[in-house]
C-alpha cells in the first residue's frame, strides 16, 4: 500500500489517501507503454536532451505519471532549466514521488521514481530555482500532460465521487 495524493472528478487534489502500489508483470508494462516510455520508466532508461515532447510544452496543467497517472508536477512549477529535459521545482505532493540514491554512471545522484507504480521518472539537484533550491529533472517519457480545463480526465475512483 501507498499513500498518494490524486484528484477527484472535480478536479480537486485529496488525500494523502491510501490504495494499492501498482504492479505488473515485465510483459503487462510491455503491452501499456510504448518501447520509449518501458526503456525510461521500466528500465531506468534517460531519453536524449532536448529531445523530449514536453520540453517546450508552456500550458497550464498537471504532469503525472505515464505509468500509472498519478499526479506529479504541476506547469505552475515548470522552468526553463536549459538543461534538455522538463525540470520542475516542486513535486504536486511529496508523497507521489521516492527518492532513492543512484550510483550509476560512477556520480551519486538523487533518482526520482513515481511513488505508486515505481516507475523511474528522472533525477533530482539541488541547483534549481526558488522557492525551493531544487531542479527535478524528468523525462518527457515518463509523464503525461493533462491540460487545466481537463482534470477531471486524472479523476481516482480512489477519490470516491
Amino acid at each position: 500500500m501507498v499513500r498518494v495524493r490524486v484528484f477527484n472528478k472535480d478536479g480537486d487534489l485529496l488525500g494523502p489517501l491510501e490504495m494499492p502500489k501498482v504492479s505488473l508483470t515485465a510483459a503487462e508494462w510491455r503491452k501499456k507503454l510504448t518501447a520509449d516510455q518501458f526503456k525510461v520508466l521500466r528500465s531506468s532508461g534517460t531519453e536524449r536532451p532536448f529531445c523530449g515532447a514536453l520540453l517546450d510544452n508552456k500550458k497550464e496543467g498537471v504532469y503525472a505519471c505515464a505509468g500509472c497517472g498519478l499526479p506529479l508536477f504541476t506547469s505552475d512549477s515548470k522552468f526553463n532549466s536549459g538543461t534538455g529535459w522538463p525540470s520542475f521545482f516542486q513535486p504536486i505532493a511529496a508523497e507521489n514521488i521516492a527518492e532513492r540514491a543512484d550510483h550509476s554512471h560512477g556520480i551519486v545522484r538523487t533518482e526520482i521514481n513515481c511513488a505508486r507504480c515505481d516507475g523511474h521518472l528522472g533525477h533530482v539537484f539541488p541547483d534549481g530555482p526558488r522557492p525551493t533550491g531544487l531542479r527535478y529533472c524528468m523525462n518527457s517519457e515518463s509523464l503525461q500532460f493533462t491540460p487545466k480545463e481537463e482534470l477531471a480526465k486524472l479523476a481516482d475512483p480512489a477519490a470516491g465521487d
